[in-house]
């Protein structure tokens, strides 16, 4: 083949394959754009868990204007409320994955414009998760289906990553989705970690072994870096305030991550500090007391052997690790699974999150589940993905429970919302009525019937 034919090919080839992919995109996004529709319902004669107070048998939710009107048995229903029989049905708050880059990523492999969830440099903290999100992601829809209504998602690149955001699975722009736009500073905080092991002193891919003291010496470097550029936003704050009270003085140099930092280091919202091991999480514990932060650890494996400085702090924990593997060779099987038990057991507030990019989020329910198959309570693990979040992250106001005066984010389902059998029947969010639709159902509903030829 000569070279001028090989780049006629190629040229068709690459415009091929993108009018494909717009077509695609093009398909996609009307999918996604469905939005549901407003109104006033109530649901009546289902099985209401309100997770706040006792189960109502018999009872009746009560939809309008965004919000849950009423709540409870012998309801008086609005004139003209479009009447949902819950007959043999239950209702529960919408669940909530409090760690998540849903929004932010969507192919991590070969697709480098479709991932938004890293910066590059090491003090990203003007980051915000908000302005990235996609709200026409395919893992939106594909998530909200399963009964996830609302998720953090976060951004994971560099020592402090960016601000996250609290958002619901709903809306056609980043605003209309946004519950806390800016919710929680996220840190991957230092820790002591390098290569190690194998023969002659080599780990893996030949990277030699190295000194535990001094890993231990990179590890305080980086924190001692990081209390510096907190202490450099405190500053920065003090001199902005002044400034703003006396405009003779020196006007300060806009440093935007210095900025972004302030209400953080003042200890005005909460950070969230990716760390695993005993070890990680109680430098975390001193990082926050002596700073005085607002401190929460995501990731948190091996949270329950740190319950007292955890406890003493204040700190609250979201668990990642259900579905992950045993860390160490000599761990029991179960050990992530009964994390959470553990957790529960040392006193420490918590709740469940599948920690993924959003493929995966769509299990939420069945991380809690197989928690409280090893020995959490059914009562906890449902609190774990709904009012436990919600309380931690601020929005207990909002969400979490099924409670008067809350947004209307319910799902309706034919089972336990934990069981994988279960199936939902009907869901809202923030009071529009979701239709229960994704790439997933698509799929299937284009084969379900298909039947293939007789072989002859």
């Amino acid at each position: 083949m000569n070279i001028r034919r090989f780049q006629i090919l190629t040229f068709l080839f690459s415009v091929t394959l993108c009018l494909c992919g717009e077509s695609l995109a093009q398909s996609d996004g009307s999918q996604q754009n469905k939005t549901g529709r407003a109104g006033t319902f109530a649901i009546v004669g289902a099985r209401v868990v309100t997770v706040s107070g006792a189960v109502i048998e018999n009872g009746a939710v009560v939809i309008q204007n965004g919000k849950i009107a009423a709540v409870g048995t012998g309801l008086s229903i609005p004139s003209g409320a479009e009447k949902i029989d819950g007959k043999g049905l239950s209702v529960y708050p919408g669940m909530i994955d409090s760690a998540t880059g849903l929004g932010l990523a969507e192919i991590g492999q070969g697709a480098n414009a479709t991932m938004d969830i890293a910066e590059t440099g090491t003090n990203n903290a003007n980051a915000k998760a908000i302005s990235g999100i996609n709200p026409h992601s395919s893992h939106v829809n594909v998530t909200r289906v399963n009964g996830i209504t609302t998720v953090m998602s976060a951004p994971t690149g560099g020592l402090i990553a960016g601000q996250s955001a609290i958002i619901n699975l709903n809306g056609s722009t980043q605003a209309e989705m946004a519950v806390v736009p800016t919710a929680a500073l996220v840190i991957n905080f230092p820790r002591i970690a390098g290569g190690g092991g194998g023969f002659g002193g080599f780990g893996g891919f030949g990277r030699p072994q190295t000194d535990f003291n001094e890993l231990v010496r990179r590890r305080d470097t980086q924190i001692d870096e990081l209390k510096k550029l907190f202490t450099e936003a405190v500053n920065y704050g003090r001199a902005m305030d002044a400034y703003a009270k006396d405009k003779t003085l020196p006007e300060p140099a806009v440093n935007l991550p210095l900025e972004a930092l302030v209400p953080y280091a003042r200890g005005e919202k909460p950070i969230v500090f990716a760390a695993e091991r005993e070890r990680d999480i109680r430098a975390v514990a001193k990082f926050v007391s002596e700073l005085k932060l607002k401190g929460i650890i995501s990731g948190a494996q091996e949270a329950w052997k740190a319950a007292d400085v955890l406890k003493a702090n204040n700190i609250a924990v979201i668990y990642t690790n259900v579905y992950d593997l045993p860390t160490r060779d000599d761990d029991p099987y179960d050990i992530q699974f009964e994390g959470p038990s553990k957790i529960k057991q040392a006193g420490i507030r918590f709740a469940i999150s599948t920690g993924g990019q959003g493929s995966d989020n769509r299990d939420l329910p069945y991380h809690a589940g197989l928690a409280g198959a090893y020995g959490l309570s059914r009562e906890d693990a449902l609190k774990s993905v709904t009012i436990y979040p919600a309380e931690i992250l601020g929005i207990a106001d909002r969400l979490g429970s099924i409670d008067v005066g809350k947004m209307a984010n319910i799902v309706v389902t034919d089972g336990d919302i934990l069981d994988p059998r279960t199936n939902i029947k009907y869901e809202f969010i923030a009071g529009r009525l979701i239709p229960l639709t994704s790439r997933h159902t698509e799929l299937r509903d284009s084969f379900e019937n298909r039947k293939l030829p007789a072989v002859q």
